[in-house]
């Protein structure tokens, strides 16, 4: 394959072009046809947008022999599994829907994907989400030195398929997002980009989740797109990704609506490319297709028809900015100092404990760290561990850590479904 069928890249070229925010869903069906039909569907909406396809999670741990059993047996699966399908259907699939004005983008959550990174590229798939870190911890039990030695692999075979003009998004900024202080999340996002950038990959884009409050989410992305300037520069094509928020959603539609419309406007305002959009039925179910082309308009609205008043009413915060720059900062740092090759540094790091994601059980994780979610809905720390920001670090122990209980928990993870829930009557049912 050739550098002159790097679409997604181009796409994102031309978009940032015309100041456009582009639009994508978080879209997966084990049927072929089914498949197709929601790549069509979304091209058809003649809007900046980007068809996905999510692979299916028996594909993402390895199981194929499960997938293809499914398949053969006409069994739904929650996505699409790419490497049990021939190279010629996956072809098929994509044949006359991914072009130059509607680029196709794989998403798994695999910690260890060379077979799904090798069937992206045999049926000609320039985009691919994930990271050695991000698709490690929390979602599987592979040690983090597999997880790193496996996507080693998957950014070479990616970059000399394409001459390095493959496209790989950092999920980094995102895993436990929602209980994560920002700070931490754009260090992972940025040192998953340089790991990347340093197998070879010149086309990246790094991500970003909606939290709990919106100055401090706005806050986050201008310092994800300050660093990511600094340690990535002009070496490489980078544009930043943002998620509607991840965790428990509202489940009136009004609440609903109300945090889609929220996060497509820090994106813009923030200074994102690209915005992962949720559907208002996200509290209940798997969204169908017809939920997630509405909600691909609904944010195109917000975004791209309506530029004169986007963001007013979310103030720029200059010491939340300065508070996260500093953190993220040094926490970076503290990864880069110990090593230039970043496969090396990644791990020691995480023996160290100078990255420990808190609420992260995962056995290559110290669990040293705590945060907490204040009145106001920012996150922050109540415990670093070993983390190497103590000079820099702004935190209020307190009593949080002794008040933190199972209940205390869940009203941390339901802020949002409360806050958005709270004052709305109509319940999606």
């Amino acid at each position: 394959m050739s550098s002159k069928n790097a679409f997604f890249q181009q796409f994102i070229d031309e978009a940032i072009l015309s100041d456009k925010l582009i639009v994508q869903p978080r879209m997966g069906f084990s049927c072929k046809e089914s498949m197709r039909n929601g790549l069509i569907a979304t091209k058809n909406l003649n809007i900046p947008a980007i068809g996905t396809i999510t692979i299916d999670s028996f594909t993402r741990v390895r199981d194929f022999e499960k997938a293809s059993r499914a398949i053969k047996m006409s069994k739904p699966l929650n996505g699409y599994p790419i490497v049990s399908y021939s190279t010629e259907e996956n072809k098929k699939l994509i044949s006359k829907v991914r072009s130059i004005d509607f680029p196709v983008q794989v998403r798994h959550g695999s910690p260890t994907p060379e077979e799904i990174f090798r069937a992206t590229i045999r049926c000609g798939i320039d985009a691919i989400e994930g990271g050695p870190i991000s698709y490690c911890l929390p979602y599987s039990r592979v040690p983090i030195k597999e997880s790193i030695d496996s996507w080693r692999t998957c950014c070479k075979i990616f970059a000399e398929a394409n001459n390095g003009q493959n496209h790989i998004e950092s999920f980094g900024g995102c895993m436990m997002g929602q209980l994560c202080p920002p700070s931490l999340l754009i260090a992972i996002t940025i040192l998953e980009a340089i790991f990347f950038e340093y197998y070879g990959i010149k086309s990246i884009s790094l991500s970003l989740t909606q939290g709990y409050n919106s100055q401090q989410d706005l806050a986050a992305l201008r310092v994800l797109k300050k660093l990511s300037a600094k340690h990535l520069g002009e070496k490489i094509k980078q544009h930043i990704v943002y998620y509607t928020f991840m965790g428990k959603f509202p489940k009136t539609i009004s609440g609903a609506k109300s945090i889609i419309s929220e996060s497509a406007i820090i994106a813009k305002k923030g200074g994102a490319r690209r915005l992962i959009v949720k559907t208002i039925k996200e509290a209940y179910q798997i969204p169908t297709l017809e939920d997630n082309l509405e909600a691909l308009l609904l944010t195109n609205k917000i975004t791209n028809q309506n530029q004169g008043s986007i963001g007013q009413e979310i103030m720029i915060n200059t010491l939340l900015e300065e508070q996260i720059y500093t953190e993220a900062k040094a926490l970076i740092e503290s990864v880069l100092n110990i090593s230039k090759d970043p496969s090396i540094a990644i791990e020691i790091a995480f023996n160290k404990g100078y990255l420990d994601i808190p609420f992260c059980l995962h056995q290559s994780n110290r669990k040293l760290t705590l945060a907490h979610i204040d009145s106001s809905g920012c996150i922050s720390w109540t415990r670093i561990g070993n983390l190497q920001i103590s000079d820099v670090i702004h935190y209020n122990k307190s009593n949080v850590e002794s008040n933190l209980n199972s209940k205390a928990f869940l009203r941390m993870l339901s802020f949002n479904e409360l806050k958005y829930d709270s004052y709305k009557k109509e319940i999606y049912a």
